[in-house]
C-alpha cells in the first residue's frame, strides 16, 4: 500500500520498466514527484550501491517546481546499481515552522515548546552521540518552566540543533520507492568513432594488419569486422548479387557457415583463429578495439542445419525456406526459428546462440555489431544481454535494426547499447536538425544512443550517391559532429559513390558480394578529413553529448550549431557557395557581447564574432564548413 508520502513518477524509468542504462562519468538525473497529506515539510534522499554490495552512497534530493525533487548522479565503475529514494516529514521543521507562526500572532506557545522538547527527544536517538550533548541541553532549556520564554524560544529555535536532525531520515513515516535498477556502461557504448573492413579484401586477417597503422592514425576507436566466418557454398550469392555466384567468387559473409565451421570458425581463406588473436593484439597495440558481427542465421551447409534440424521452419514439403524480405531474397541464407514448437529445441537454439557471444569474449571481443536484431524475439535479447553483462558487464552491443522507430526504442529499452538511426536518409538541414532534436530531447532520449553512418555496406543514400568529395566531406563532418558515435565503412575516404541503379541504393560492385581492391594512398583520398574530425572530436568533450544548440541562418541551405565550445556551421549546398548571417545569442551561450573563433579546419584562421548577426560564406569546392574553437579571452582581428 502506498503510504503516507506519496513517491511517484520515478525518473530515470523507461516506458516498459527496464533498467536505465547510463556511461560511466555521464551525469544521471534522478527525481520523484513528492508529497504527503497536510501541511509537513518533507525532506527527500537518493541512495545507490553497486548491486550486491551493502555500502550506500547517500545525496540529498532537492525540490523544485509543483513537488518534483531531483539531484544528479555519477558513476565512475561499470556494472549495474540499485537506486532507491527515500522520503519523511521533517517533524522538527515542521514545528518550528509553525511555532514561528504562532509567534507572530501572539498565541500562547507554552504547550508548544514541550511538545517540541519531547520531538527533539524523540529525534536524538538517531544522531550520533557525540551531538546529542548539544540536543539534551536544548530539550533540558525547553522544558524549565522557570526559564524566561525567550530562552527557551532561543534553544528550539536554534539553528545548530535543527541542523543535527533535520537531514536524519525520521523513521515515523519515512517511505521508500521500489529499486531501480540502472545499467552503467564503459564510454565506448556510447561514443566513439567506428571504421568498418572487409579483411578478406586486404589479403585476409594477418594481411589486413598491415592497414591498421593507417586507421589508427585517421583516430579512429573501433575497428568493425563483417562476419569472419566460413562462407556457404549452397546457394552462394555472386558478384553484385548474383543469385548464382561463379567459379572462385567469395559470396556474402553474412552466408555463416560451411564445412570448416560455423559461427565460432574463421572463413579459411583469410586465415585461423591465431591470425584473428595476432589481428586483435595488433589492433590494441595501436589503440583499435575489435568489434565482430553477431549475425544469428545460417547457411544452407551450417554444421546446425544437419545436427538441429528442428532449428528451422520447413515448407510442406521438408524442405527449410530460405531468408525472404520481399522484394529482397536471400537464397544463401537460412533464418533461425527462434520460436521453434519444442521448448527443449528452443532452450538449446538460445543456448548455442549465447556460446557464440562467450567463445568470442573468450579470444578478447568485447563490442557486437548485432545484424537485423529487429527479427528475432524481444524475450531473447531481453534474456541473453542480461545474462552475458552478468559476466562480463564491459560487453557492449550495437543494434543494426534500421526498422520502425517503436522497434528501435524497444532494443534500446532491454540492453543494446546503441543503435543505428535514420541519419542516413536525413539529408536536407531542417531534417538533419528536427532529427537531431528528436533524439536529443524526445521520449527516448535517456535510453536510446544513436550512432551516426553516412553510409554501410548495404546502403549509398542521397547526396552520396553519384556524389563529389564535397558530399562525403559534409555528411562525414554532420556524423562526426552531431552524433557522440559514429562510423564509416572503408573505401567512404575514398569517395566510392557509384550506386546499383538510379532507384536502388546499394553500391554498383558491393564488398558483399566481391573482393575490392583500393588504392589507399591516392592523393585524393578523405583520410586527412577523416583525422581532422576525429582529433576535433578528441579534442572537445562536447563531442561526447547529444546536447546540441541549434543557431539561426538565414540561408537554409546552411546549418549552424554549437556543442561546448564548437561552433559549427555547415552548407548542406554541396555544388556550390552558399552565403548567410548566421545568428548568436552571446548571452544565452555565456559570452561576452563579442568573441574569438578559431577555425579548427583552416590551420587555426581566426574571426571575430559577436552576439546577433555574422556573415558566413562557404563554397564547397575548398570548405564545406567552418569548425570553430569559441575562445573569448583573448583579442582578434576583425574579419
Amino acid at each position: 500500500m502506498t503510504g503516507r508520502i506519496v513517491i511517484d513518477d520515478i525518473s530515470p524509468s523507461t516506458p516498459n520498466g527496464f533498467a536505465p542504462s547510463v556511461l560511466v562519468g555521464e551525469a544521471l538525473g534522478v527525481g520523484a514527484t513528492i508529497f504527503r497529506d497536510g501541511h509537513g515539510l518533507l525532506a527527500a534522499q537518493v541512495r545507490w550501491r553497486s548491486e550486491g554490495s551493502d555500502c550506500w552512497g547517500v545525496l540529498p534530493l532537492v525540490p523544485g517546481y509543483e513537488d518534483r525533487w531531483t539531484a544528479t548522479l555519477s558513476f565512475e565503475e561499470i556494472g549495474r546499481y540499485e537506486v532507491v529514494i527515500d522520503a519523511w516529514t521533517r517533524r522538527f521543521a515542521t514545528w518550528r515552522r509553525d511555532l514561528q507562526r504562532w509567534l507572530s500572532v501572539g498565541e500562547d506557545i507554552a504547550s508548544e515548546l514541550l511538545a517540541g522538547a519531547d520531538l527533539l527527544s524523540e529525534l536524538a536517538e538517531g544522531v550520533p552521540i557525540a551531538d546529542r550533548g548539544r540536543l539534551e541541553s536544548a530539550v533540558k532549556t525547553m522544558r524549565t518552566t522557570t526559564c524566561a520564554e525567550r530562552v527557551r524560544l532561543d534553544a528550539g529555535l536554534d539553528d545548530a540543533v535543527a541542523a543535527l536532525v533535520d537531514h536524519l531520515p525520521d523513521p515515523w513515516d519515512a517511505t521508500s520507492s521500489p529499486s531501480i535498477i540502472v545499467e552503467v556502461e564503459r564510454r565506448r557504448a556510447g561514443v566513439g568513432a567506428w571504421y568498418e573492413m572487409f579483411p578478406r579484401s586486404e589479403g585476409g586477417l594477418r594481411a589486413s594488419i598491415g592497414r591498421l597503422d593507417a586507421i589508427a592514425e585517421m583516430g579512429f576507436d573501433v575497428l568493425y569486422l563483417p562476419p569472419i566466418h566460413p562462407v556457404g557454398v549452397t546457394g552462394r550469392k555472386g558478384r553484385g548479387n548474383s543469385p548464382r555466384a561463379l567459379p572462385g567468387e567469395v559470396g556474402s559473409p553474412w552466408a555463416i557457415g560451411a564445412a570448416a565451421g560455423g559461427h565460432c570458425a574463421i572463413e579459411p581463406s583469410i586465415g585461423t583463429l591465431a591470425d584473428f588473436d595476432a589481428f586483435v593484439d595488433a589492433a590494441a597495440e595501436r589503440g583499435l578495439e575489435v568489434a565482430l558481427d553477431y549475425a544469428l542465421q545460417c547457411s544452407p551447409d551450417h554444421p546446425w542445419v544437419r545436427e538441429h534440424p528442428a532449428w528451422f521452419r520447413r515448407r510442406g514439403d521438408g524442405s527449410i525456406r530460405y531468408a525472404e524480405n520481399p522484394p529482397k531474397r536471400y537464397q544463401d541464407i537460412y533464418p533461425l526459428d527462434f520460436w521453434t514448437a519444442e521448448e527443449a529445441d528452443r532452450i538449446d537454439l538460445w543456448t548455442a546462440c549465447h556460446e557464440i557471444l562467450e567463445f568470442w569474449i573468450d579470444r578478447g571481443v568485447r563490442i557486437f555489431r548485432v545484424d537485423n536484431p529487429h527479427t528475432k524475439p524481444m524475450v531473447f535479447w531481453e534474456w541473453l544481454i542480461p545474462l552475458v553483462r552478468s559476466r562480463h558487464p564491459d560487453v557492449v552491443f550495437l543494434s543494426e535494426a534500421f526498422t520502425k522507430p517503436a522497434m528501435m526504442a524497444r532494443l534500446a529499452e532491454v540492453g543494446f547499447s546503441q543503435s543505428y538511426t535514420y541519419f542516413t536518409w536525413r539529408h536536407e538541414p531542417w531534417d538533419v536538425r528536427a532529427y537531431v532534436e528528436e533524439l536529443a530531447n524526445g521520449p527516448a532520449r535517456g535510453y536510446f544512443r544513436p550512432t551516426f553512418w553516412p553510409t554501410t555496406p548495404d546502403i549509398l543514400a542521397g547526396v552520396l550517391r553519384n556524389g563529389n568529395r564535397a558530399a562525403f566531406q559534409l555528411r562525414a563532418l554532420l556524423a562526426a559532429l552531431l552524433s557522440p558515435s559514429y562510423g564509416i565503412y572503408s573505401g567512404y575516404e575514398l569517395c566510392e559513390n557509384r550506386p546499383a541503379s538510379p532507384d536502388n541504393e546499394e553500391f554498383a560492385d558491393s564488398e558483399k558480394y566481391q573482393l575490392v581492391e583500393r588504392d589507399w594512398d591516392r592523393p585524393d583520398s578523405l583520410a586527412p578529413f577523416l583525422t581532422s574530425l576525429n582529433t576535433i572530436r578528441r579534442a572537445h568533450p562536447g563531442c561526447e553529448s547529444l546536447d546540441v544548440v541549434f543557431h539561426h541562418s538565414e540561408n537554409d541551405r546552411m546549418l549552424a550549431w554549437s556543442k561546448g565550445d564548437l561552433l559549427v556551421i555547415a552548407n548542406f549546398d554541396v555544388h556550390g557557395p552558399q552565403e548567410s548571417t548566421v545568428w548568436i545569442d552571446a548571452a544565452a551561450m555565456g559570452l561576452p557581447e563579442q568573441f574569438d573563433v578559431i577555425d579548427l579546419l583552416d590551420d587555426g584562421v581566426t574571426y571575430r564574432w559577436h552576439h546577433g548577426g555574422n556573415y558566413v560564406r562557404l563554397d564547397p569546392a575548398h570548405r564545406v564548413a567552418h569548425v570553430f574553437r569559441i575562445e573569448s579571452d583573448r583579442p582578434a582581428p576583425a574579419a
